[in-house]
């Protein structure tokens, strides 16, 4: 398995580099990927989630609580528009919608 693009059943959202993303960290709108090198990975922390480089090994920071950074404006339009992710589409109209009404109250100016 490639780690492009996957499923995380601990947090329900997708991950892999070729998703981009927010850091995970609290309030950071750094612009990441979900990919191995931003994953925590650390025994002593074992949260999975996703930092910048700012806040990756900044353990002491990390929380184990469901991430709030949201899904990344571009990830949302790629899921709704891109051929590849047609039948999703298809099989969770109520999801596509969900996005549809994300985007719709986003600010991306």
């Amino acid at each position: 398995m490639g780690w492009s693009i996957g499923y995380s059943e601990r947090y329900k959202r997708d991950i892999g580099y070729g998703v981009p993303a927010y850091c995970d960290h609290p309030g950071c709108r750094e612009e990441i990927d979900r990919g191995l090198g931003y994953k925590c990975e650390e025994e002593e922390c074992g949260c999975e989630k996703f930092y910048c480089f700012a806040h990756l090994y900044d353990t002491d920071a990390h929380t184990h609580e469901q991430p709030t950074s949201g899904e990344h404006p571009d990830w949302m339009n790629w899921k709704l528009t891109d051929a590849s992710w047609q039948l999703w589409r298809d099989e969770n109209p109520e999801l596509v919608e969900a996005i549809r009404v994300q985007l719709k109250g986003l600010d991306l100016t």
